[in-house]
């Protein structure tokens, strides 16, 4: 496979853009190569500039849900370039795709749109803050929130401590609201709104953590989030940024039954454009400036294009909700077929799938939080990565991300991905 075009245009974009990209793990640094520049994509199909052709399970991190360039969604987007790009001014599409999404999500009253998942995910904190009139926020370790500073947090030394800053530039005043406990923990949950409960802002959480690979909730992991959060008069905060409108029509919270305060979007309910939106309980959101003290503005929130490809998307998935059935079924397939050539081949792995969500870790010890998923064999995982794009199948470049299934693949398209796995396999 040559892809020269991509490393002379990775060397030009060094020089113009930290690192050569737009952000951190489009650089393939953790698989030891450099990265693709795509031309063009459709479908289940990504192609680069040297003209090469994968089949793509990362589908912008999850957005293309319905494939790339879903006909439905491009001549939306067509259609509103005609009347403008951008009004900074209010739109009735913005009010469309508001009661969309508050007719799919049972919690959700209001919406506000954003930009991006960071905004949504900062604009909420902020929000439970000023709501509730306390400072702590409770994240988990291996969950990621956007790059806001209150949320660039790492673990601090022990179950019930305030964590420290993960990033540089990050204030260490900042970290010490941010509580980080283990995913997964009910006795960690527990300690921590025992010893501060009176204190505690909010809890978010991915209901699906997503960004150290796919690990689920433990059955009952959520629902004790709501007790505890409802008993202590804290906001909770679902971060559905990557889950939401995948993992069922009304994202996590309809797959697993369970309530929140406030609900953060993003990804999907743009079709692909950038896009993010937080929304929930109309009495907390209406804390939110101009009807109350919780200042948040986007001079370009609603932009007319990213509400048109929403308004697509959503409508087409209110439509044909077939497909999470459909979707359910190819994930299982290439899970079993995953499973199975492992096997044969003696290569211990743990597959974690929820819905169109997957992850393989190279591991012999269940992955239920981020101290168990970094047990994986990450050089294994490098060499794994390679060998599957030399075989025409685009993963995300990094141990800790999920894999993605749309609509568009095919069976030939998982028949071909299963084949390459079990080659892969073989040699590993």
């Amino acid at each position: 496979m040559n892809t020269n075009k991509s490393k002379t245009a990775f060397d030009e974009a060094k020089k113009y853009i930290p690192g050569g990209v737009n952000s951190p793990v489009r650089a393939f640094a953790n698989v030891g190569t450099h990265p693709l520049f795509i031309a063009k994509a459709k479908g289940s199909r990504v192609y680069d500039i040297d003209g090469n052709e994968f089949i793509d399970y990362v589908g912008s991190w999850g957005p293309m849900f319905l494939g790339h360039a879903k006909e439905c969604v491009t001549e939306a987007v067509k259609s509103a370039v005609d009347n403008g790009l951008s009004f900074g001014a209010p739109c009735l599409a913005e009010t469309e795709l508001a009661k969309r999404i508050c007719d799919i999500v049972p919690c959700v009253d209001v919406v506000r749109m954003v930009n991006s998942g960071t905004e949504a995910t900062m604009s909420a904190i902020r929000l439970a803050r000023g709501y509730t009139g306390r400072n702590i926020i409770v994240k988990f370790e291996g969950c990621y929130h956007g790059h806001s500073d209150s949320l660039l947090i790492k673990a601090g030394s022990g179950v019930a401590t305030f964590g420290s800053a993960s990033s540089a530039g990050v204030p260490e005043d900042f970290a010490k609201y941010t509580l980080v406990l283990p995913y997964n923990d009910e006795a960690a949950l527990d300690s921590a709104f025992e010893k501060m409960g009176s204190e505690i802002a909010g809890v978010i959480i991915e209901p699906v953590a997503g960004n150290m690979g796919v690990v689920p909730p433990r059955e009952g992991f959520l629902q004790k989030i709501r007790l505890l959060t409802e008993k202590h008069g804290s906001v909770f905060i679902i971060d559905e940024v990557m889950t939401g409108f995948r993992l069922s029509l009304s994202g996590a919270i309809g797959r697993f039954g369970i309530d929140a305060d406030i609900v953060t979007f993003g990804k999907i309910i743009g079709g692909g454009m950038p896009v993010g939106a937080y929304g929930g309980k109309r009495e907390i959101m209406e804390f939110v400036s101009p009807t109350g003290p919780v200042y948040q503005a986007g001079t370009l929130s609603g932009n007319p294009l990213a509400m048109a490809a929403g308004n697509a998307q959503l409508e087409y998935l209110q439509e044909h909700t077939d497909i999470y059935e459909e979707i359910e079924q190819k994930g299982a397939y290439l899970e079993r077929e995953f499973k199975a050539a492992a096997e044969k081949h003696g290569i211990d792995i743990r597959i974690n799938r929820v819905g169109s969500m997957m992850s393989v870790f190279f591991t012999d010890t269940d992955v239920v939080d981020f101290e168990t998923a970094c047990k994986s064999d990450t050089e294994r995982f490098k060499k794994y990565f390679n060998e599957m794009l030399r075989r025409g199948i685009y993963l995300a470049p990094s141990q800790f991300e999920s894999l993605f299934l749309c609509d568009a693949h095919t069976e030939e398209d998982l028949e071909k991905t299963a084949k390459a796995f079990g080659e892969v396999m073989e040699i590993l």
